[in-house]
C-alpha cells in the first residue's frame, strides 16, 4: 500500500529557507494589456461589475405596490413577457405623459 507522505517541520524549513533569485523570475512571462483586459476586478471578494443581468439604467423605475382588479392583471399577463411595461405604457398614455420618463431636476 502506498503511504501518503506528510509534510514535516523540516520540509517547511527548507521551503522557507529557499531564496528566490532573478533567474527564477525570468521564467514568468510578462503580463500584457490583453491579460489585464481579460481580468475582472474584485472588491470584497465579489466582482466589481456584474456581467450578468440587465444593465443598470440612469433613470430607474420606482417599485410600487398597487392593487388591480384580477381581470386587468390576467389580461396583461396573457400578453406574455413585458406585461408590467405594457401597464406602464397604458398608464403613461392615460396620464397624457409623452416620451420617456422625465428626469428629476
Amino acid at each position: 500500500m502506498i503511504e501518503k507522505k506528510r509534510f514535516t517541520a523540516s520540509d517547511l524549513r527548507k521551503v522557507d529557507a529557499h531564496v528566490l533569485r532573478q533567474e527564477d523570475y525570468d521564467e514568468i512571462p510578462e503580463l500584457t494589456k490583453e491579460d489585464f483586459a481579460r481580468g475582472v476586478w474584485h472588491r470584497g471578494g465579489k466582482p466589481a461589475r456584474n456581467p450578468r443581468g440587465r444593465p443598470t439604467s440612469k433613470t430607474r423605475k420606482q417599485p410600487v405596490s398597487l392593487r388591480l382588479d384580477p381581470d386587468i392583471v390576467a389580461h396583461f399577463r396573457r400578453t406574455g413577457r413585458g406585461w408590467q411595461s405594457r401597464i406602464n405604457a397604458v398608464l403613461r398614455k392615460a396620464a397624457k405623459l409623452t416620451g420617456q420618463r422625465q428626469k428629476k431636476a
